[in-house]
């Protein structure tokens, strides 16, 4: 997920949550009090505890002084949106679960009202999901392709063809010229 940040007067700044280190993650739990699950889960909610814990440790990185106190942003300047990975997995998730041409068009309307929207890179998320979107057209001729299968197999000769089988080699003997082997009874 990624929390964009918008302060007053200010152009927007991503924070990708995916970047942090297990020790920044850890860092978040702390000052939050909230497990990683539940902070991702909060994320997609967008929770302003989750948020705000996600930019304050990415901000550290450049700013080590940086106090989770003096960092109080206003409850409408922070957004969380879908990164393109997530768009991805989503959109294949859906189009996996899509049995007939009609749930691929349903996906496709829903996923253009609601996921371009949700995406940090909306076309990126738009341009990935027409073109997943693309079902193959059904053979238009599928009798014409059962006809070529059939003729084929019937040039073709078969285990119960009349046509003589291929002679075998001298050095190769059958069981009806190789010895047989005596009797112990």
């Amino acid at each position: 997920m990624i929390v964009i940040y918008t302060p007053e007067g200010a152009e927007p700044q991503h924070y990708d949550a995916s970047t942090l280190r297990v020790s920044e993650a850890s860092i978040v739990q702390r000052t939050v009090d909230m497990k990683w699950q539940e902070i991702l889960k909060g994320l997609e909610e967008d929770d302003l505890d989750a948020m705000r814990g996600i930019v304050w440790v990415i901000k550290k990185r450049s700013e080590p002084t940086l106090r989770f106190g003096d960092f109080d942003p206003g409850v409408n300047e922070m957004i969380t949106r879908m990164d393109r990975r997530e768009v991805e997995a989503w959109v294949n998730e859906v189009l996996a679960a899509a049995d007939s041409q009609e749930d691929v068009e349903a996906f496709i309307r829903l996923a253009t009202e609601r996921v371009v929207v949700a995406a940090a890179d909306p076309e990126h998320a738009r341009a990935y999901i027409e073109a997943r979107a693309q079902v193959p057209k059904a053979d238009p001729e599928p009798e014409a392709a059962e006809a070529e299968q059939t003729q084929a197999e019937a040039s073709s000769p078969s285990p119960t063809s009349s046509e003589p089988d291929t002679a075998t080699s001298d050095s190769s003997p059958t069981s009806s010229t190789s010895p047989q082997p005596p009797s112990t009874s």
